[in-house]
């Protein structure tokens, strides 16, 4: 590749990873307004979050056609390839926060409409949101660094947000068999924190697809093995 050719293909991918920052900003906070929504009852907030979710896909969109062309114009091999290959997969996860994102100002707009509370606040909800934004923000910087030591992190926290997520379930399902009343209530609550959960998931995705950028290692379906490995 003349060297002409390659600041230009070093330009449109540094492009590229820009606008998955960016997007991956825009899930952040979005998140984040989900959360604060659904603690605060601010239904405007809701509805806002949930046509929000628009942009998002626009975003994935608009970055997909990039990578593709990128890939058809540039043809980028090994490390570069890794890259496009993987920002393809990241913006996909992203993606799905911003779904989740949705998914939780939906609920939280269904659990205020409903009137009556028989379940008191539960704080494990506050703590399982705190880890996945987190999660996110954590992964969202080790793209931004190449960072795969932050990358290992975050993927080592997921643990604990599948156990704030448990705790929640176990709290609701004692709710349920003591007070049937709290049934519609507990499951809009239990959609909530799924959806929380799986912004941890996603997050863990994105540190996956770091670690195969910088070192062409696929810890997708290995990642808790080879983290555990890497720890000890």
């Amino acid at each position: 590749m003349s060297e002409h050719l390659s600041k230009q293909f070093d330009l449109e991918l540094e492009h590229i990873r820009t606008r998955i920052l960016q997007m991956g900003g825009l899930v952040e906070s979005q998140v984040q307004a989900a959360i604060e929504a659904f603690s605060s009852g601010d239904l405007a907030a809701m509805q806002q979050i949930v046509e929000g979710d628009r942009e998002v896909d626009a975003c994935e969109v608009a970055i997909d056609e990039d990578c593709t062309l990128l890939i058809a114009r540039r043809q980028p091999t090994a490390r570069d390839l890794r890259l496009v290959m993987a920002v393809s997969r990241i913006v996909t996860d992203l993606e799905r926060v911003g779904d989740k994102a949705a998914k939780i100002a939906s609920m939280a707009r269904n659990f205020h409409r409903g009137g009556s509370r028989r379940i008191p606040r539960l704080s494990d909800i506050q703590n399982c949101a705190r880890l996945a934004t987190e999660m996110l923000r954590s992964a969202l910087d080790s793209l931004a660094r190449m960072d795969v030591a932050t990358a290992r992190q975050v993927i080592g926290a997921d643990k604990a947000i599948d156990a704030s997520f448990n705790a929640i379930l176990r709290q609701l399902i004692t709710y349920m068999m003591e007070d049937p009343r709290t049934i519609s209530e507990a499951l809009d609550i239990v959609w909530i924190a799924k959806a929380i959960e799986r912004v941890g998931d996603h997050a863990s995705n994105i540190a996956e697809n770091v670690i195969y950028v910088v070192s062409g290692d696929d810890v997708r379906h290995t990642g808790a093995a080879r983290m555990k490995a890497d720890q000890s």
